[in-house]
């Protein structure tokens, strides 16, 4: 979360996860053994009962060779596994799992959402998903006022100094919560930000009770934004919205109040149409 004076419309800015398009031809830098790559994990995150050799080469539009080779290295790198049936299956360790999917569905499900939002209250909305080692910035939809806090697509979180990266870290499992805190750390960002351990913990734990986090002026001076987690399986976080505003601009505990419910609201809507999805 930052701060800027920029003017202009509301415009939502998407961190695009969709299906491997075809890239420009003068890309010299497009791996194509990444690409494919990626989009065996993909399919085997949506085939329940594995896939065989033959339908994973089938699916990727590759030989069996080239096919073997992307899945051997799969499992080699423990994100995927073969059965004794043969058939490859993503890692049982979830914390390996890509969530191209989960990521996917949340930008699916969140733009009109995130709009609403900053039509009711003309501050910024954002997004996070969480990835196997940190929490990232997907979507910003800004606000119309020329004095805004914003966002930046792509954006690293801290899992202790950030709203979403509170919201998300706070319901997750204590042994991926642990992982988050160790490979970004706990340093500060403003004079505002908790750097001591226990207290953190104490601080996502009150998260976990309450439902939502807050960030005052924890990542940004003169900033405040507020965040509630979207729920995924296992009930645990798959990523969080927030929305963000000039601390000068939050008027009294009867407005704090209303901004809450509503990204609360707004997040629980989220996560229902995940849970049918994933049905």
């Amino acid at each position: 979360m930052s701060k800027t004076s920029a003017a202009g419309r509301s415009k939502a800015r998407v961190l695009e996860v969709p299906a491997p398009p075809e890239p420009p031809a003068a890309d010299q830098y497009f791996s194509r053994a990444l690409e494919k790559g990626l989009q065996a994990l993909e399919e085997l995150s949506q085939a329940r009962d594995g896939l065989t050799l033959i339908e994973v080469a089938a699916r990727l539009h590759l030989t069996k060779t080239s096919a073997f080779r992307i899945v051997r290295t799969l499992e080699s790198l423990s994100y995927a596994t073969r059965n004794a049936a043969g058939r490859y299956l993503l890692s049982g360790d979830s914390n390996r799992q890509m969530p191209v999917r989960s990521v996917q569905l949340m930008l699916k499900h969140g733009q009109e959402p995130l709009r609403t939002l900053v039509h009711e209250f003309r501050e910024t909305a954002s997004m996070a998903a969480l990835y196997e080692n940190h929490i990232e910035v997907v979507m910003v939809v800004e606000s119309p006022q020329l004095v805004r806090m914003t966002n930046t697509l792509g954006r690293i979180l801290p899992p202790h100094g950030s709203s979403m990266g509170k919201a998300i870290a706070a319901f997750l499992g204590r042994d991926k919560r642990e992982h988050l805190l160790r490979t970004y750390g706990t340093a500060p960002i403003t004079q505002h930000t908790i750097t001591d351990e226990r207290v953190i913990q104490q601080q996502l734990d009150h998260v976990r009770a309450c439902g939502h986090a807050e960030d005052w002026e924890e990542s940004t001076l003169g900033g405040v934004c507020f965040a509630c987690p979207i729920i995924g399986p296992a009930d645990a976080a798959v990523g969080a919205i927030s929305i963000s505003l000039p601390r000068m601009r939050l008027e009294n505990s009867e407005h704090e109040n209303r901004l809450i419910q509503a990204v609360s609201g707004t997040a629980a809507t989220i996560s229902q149409k995940l849970a049918r999805e994933n049905q």
